[in-house]
């Protein structure tokens, strides 16, 4: 309850006011009246005290509230603010996670290009360089040179293990010899000699031509191959040089 002292202050004007007139003309038949208004004052402004001891004691009550309302309300932003650097510790590591996956990923890749495109020029250079050696040996074919793959031949044909060399003697299969160059007859025969004499019979051997060898000699048969050329000399020194390289 609120108390309205204008209305307390005219009261009391009134009540002065009375008491003049009852005093100055009704004081004895009403002075029964005044006390029992003074008591009713009275009994008034009691409750007035006893309203405002209320009222002070709701306001303390509320400043209590409010006292705890500040208390919760720093104990939420504490934990707010607490969660908030969590989710910011957990975000940074999750950031420097996927930029750590992406640096790797990133030199993988720049490792795998690297790797390719040295392989490719790794590559063209072996077959450069196997391609300049196959010119430079074009140039060389002549008597010499075929005496000397000749040699050669013979050498694989007595390296050859005796069992595989008594079956191909044993067999009589005709044998193929490939050249880079036409051979003239007489040295068909002398190199068909030559052979026979290297698996121990005489073997029926036939001539043929292949310029793709550069150069040399090779023996084919049905389970026999002698690669003794240029061209086989220079496949195997790329494959070896490539080989290398992936290695």
């Amino acid at each position: 309850m609120t108390i309205d002292w204008w209305t307390l202050g005219f009261q009391a004007v009134n009540v002065l006011i009375l008491i003049w007139l009852l005093g100055r003309f009704f004081w004895r038949p009403v002075a029964a009246m005044i006390a029992q208004r003074h008591a009713t004052a009275q009994a008034i402004l009691a409750e007035a005290e006893a309203k405002r001891a209320e009222a002070a004691a709701a306001l303390d009550g509320i400043a209590r509230t409010r006292a705890g309302f500040a208390e919760e309300r720093e104990a939420i932003l504490a934990a707010a603010q607490e969660t908030a650097e969590q989710v910011r510790a957990a975000r940074l590591q999750e950031a420097a996670e996927e930029a750590a996956a992406l640096e790797a990923t990133a030199k993988a890749s720049i490792a795998r290009d690297k790797a390719a495109t040295e392989k490719i020029w790794t590559e063209r250079a072996s077959h450069l360089a196997v391609d300049i050696a196959q010119r430079l040996a074009s140039r060389l074919d002549g008597a010499a040179v075929r005496t000397a793959f000749l040699e050669w031949l013979l050498k694989e044909i007595h390296d050859l293990p005796d069992a595989a060399r008594q079956a191909v003697a044993a067999s009589g299969a005709t044998l193929e010899a490939i050249s880079a160059t036409l051979l003239e007859p007489e040295e068909q025969q002398h190199y068909a000699r030559l052979v026979g004499q290297a698996f121990g019979t005489n073997l029926p051997v036939t001539f043929k031509v292949d310029p793709d060898l550069i150069a040399g000699l090779e023996l084919h048969g049905p389970h026999l191959v002698i690669a003794n050329s240029w061209r086989a000399d220079l496949s195997r020194i790329l494959a070896d040089i490539t080989h290398d390289d992936q290695s």
